[in-house]
């Protein structure tokens, strides 16, 4: 990570190392939002199998990443790819639901999904939400509270189910991003992640993903913001390893 992306305040006041560089960052921000193409979802079916006996029920939950931005087809997306890392691993058949929205926040995924993925049991459910809560700048506590409510009501709907939350993206790699846009992107998602982690820790049979490695080349689709199908299968191929090495898979 370049020195100056380091943080130099504490995580808990990343709202207020905003303040004194709001202007700029308010520009920078339109002006992605103006000029960055928006990609569109993945394709419908977003439901699928991988073949194998005893089949895995795994849902997948949360914001564009379980939409399958930035590819054609759910099954080069996360759904796809975690279908069949899961397979591989575990020898079993996976028959995989995706339930999401591109830009849809933690409590977006509440008030609009949460009813939805709640109506069936599942054996693993995959949440990947915390990008569009730190884009919009949310508040710890509200953050904290999402998070909480998301798994509650996933584990009472799925009580044996082994839940897995991805940690958020890494801004600081984007480098989409200009500065300071890019630093206190990174700077709130950190803070962010902390109290999900924190969340997470009280919680059984849930686990949140460490930081990512270094994207690969091709990792990002062509506006340079959400996976590629290479970024797809790299991220799955990192969350299912770790859940392995683990023992929890």
């Amino acid at each position: 990570m370049p020195v100056s992306l380091r943080p130099r305040v504490p995580l808990r006041l990343s709202r207020v190392a905003l303040v004194p560089v709001a202007p700029v960052v308010a520009v920078q921000a339109w002006r992605l939002k103006r000029y960055t193409p928006r990609l569109a979802d993945a394709a419908a079916p977003w439901s699928g199998t991988e073949p194998g006996p005893d089949p895995i029920r795994l849902l997948v939950l949360g914001d564009s990443t379980a939409a399958g931005v930035g590819v054609a087809s759910q099954a080069d997306a996360l759904p796809g790819n975690l279908a069949r890392d899961i397979a591989a691993h575990t020898g079993r058949g996976v028959g995989w639901t995706a339930i999401g929205r591109n830009g849809a926040t933690s409590g977006e995924v509440i008030a609009e999904f949460v009813d939805e993925a709640t109506a069936s049991e599942y054996d693993i459910v995959f949440l990947s939400v915390g990008a569009n809560d730190a884009l919009t700048i949310r508040s710890r506590g509200a953050f904290r509270r999402d998070i909480r409510t998301l798994l509650s009501r996933l584990r009472a709907a799925s009580p044996s189910a082994l839940i897995l939350m991805s940690s958020l993206p890494a801004f600081s790699r984007f480098v989409l991003l200009p500065n300071p846009l890019r630093f206190n992107l990174y700077l709130h998602s950190r803070s962010l992640e902390a109290v999900a982690r924190a969340a997470v820790a009280t919680m059984p049979g849930v686990h949140m993903a460490p930081p990512p490695p270094p994207y690969t080349e091709g990792f990002f689709a062509d506006d340079l913001f959400h996976p590629s199908a290479i970024g797809y299968r790299d991220w799955s191929r990192f969350a299912v390893d770790d859940a392995v090495a683990r023992g929890l898979l």
